[in-house]
């Protein structure tokens, strides 16, 4: 079997491949692919790798030895996945390959907000300390998080995991019901409506992914519901938080900070307004949450689980 991968970039330099060429015959490697290219790069291939490249029914009808995509990622937004159905070709994804590097980027972003540690180290290198009359500065206010709420809202393997590391700092953790679900209990889990958990949760987390029921499902009414203080951390996907509503309530102090590892658009060609100079408690990280050296050869590795497990199965199929 062929095979090729159209972003290898995506993956970084300090990965091996190895593992997604061992059950293959050939094997390509373009460090990205535009649109154009790629009809040409995806003919005569039995396997197409990619991240975040789009492949459509017309790629699919050009390329009818194409059986299996091989998606480097969670989401499978950039795969027509009806044509995929319809032309019997297998698309596979990776679960579960970031877990703990994306729960510690989480946490690099509360911790980061509830010491004020960005305004400390600015105010060192300033010589603010310097001139104290005093020992240390205290000029910005720090928060334990034992005894806060912890809010997650998408309890999957991240948001639980997320939880766990809150308990571990003495947190109470709640979660919510995402839009599009009901409250209740289910498989001993309380879910709180999102009326409920916004107005309670001290740091409110975002695991749940994007659509149309969870698009701007953190707006102005929302905001307006958690208190002045309140942390929201979004390091799941763009688009969960309208961003202006977000802007705005940081700039007037209707929310105590806010830590976001993701935008609508990425990369912000265009610009966005969360990269505004002046709105203050902001942290915005580059969709670098997940991007651990182990993280991404978890995920490389388990691409090759996937390319192996049919390649075994094609193998039968022709035996038989």
């Amino acid at each position: 079997m062929k095979a090729v991968i159209l972003d290898a970039e995506s993956l970084g330099a300090d990965v091996s491949l190895d593992s997604l060429k061992e059950h293959v015959t050939a094997f390509d490697s373009y460090a990205a692919t535009t649109p154009e290219q790629v009809a040409e790069r995806i003919a005569g291939k039995d396997i197409v790798i990619v991240n975040k490249v789009v492949l459509n029914e017309a790629h699919m009808v050009g390329s009818p030895e194409l059986k299996l995509i091989a998606v480097t990622a969670t989401g499978v937004n950039n795969i027509d996945m009806a044509a995929a159905k319809k032309h019997g070709v297998d698309v596979r994804n990776v679960a579960h390959y970031g877990t703990a590097t994306i729960v510690q980027h989480v946490f690099s972003m509360v911790l980061a907000l509830s010491n004020n540690l960005l305004r400390y180290t600015a105010a060192v290198e300033r010589g603010d300390w310097g001139r104290a009359r005093q020992f240390c500065l205290m000029d910005y206010p720090i928060r334990e998080l034992s005894g806060k709420v912890f809010g997650v809202v998408g309890y999957g393997d991240l948001g639980r995991a997320a939880g766990a590391v809150a308990q571990a700092f003495g947190m109470e953790v709640k979660v919510g019901a995402r839009p599009g679900t009901e409250p209740g209990v289910r498989d001993g889990v309380n879910y709180l409506s999102m009326e409920a958990l916004l107005s309670q949760a001290d740091v409110l987390s975002l695991h749940c992914l994007l659509s149309e029921d969870t698009r701007n499902m953190i707006g102005a009414a929302e905001l307006a519901l958690m208190k002045s203080d309140a942390l929201l951390i979004n390091t799941a996907r763009g688009g969960l938080v309208d961003e202006a509503a977000l802007a705005d309530a940081l700039r007037n102090g209707r929310l105590g900070g806010a830590g976001f590892d993701v935008l609508t658009q990425e990369p912000p060609v265009n610009g966005n307004l969360l990269l505004a100079q002046d709105i203050p408690n902001l942290i915005i990280t580059p969709h670098c949450a997940w991007a651990s050296r182990e993280a991404r050869q978890r995920l490389v590795d388990k691409t090759g689980d996937n390319i192996a497990a049919f390649a075994h199965r094609e193998e039968r199929q022709v035996r038989l």
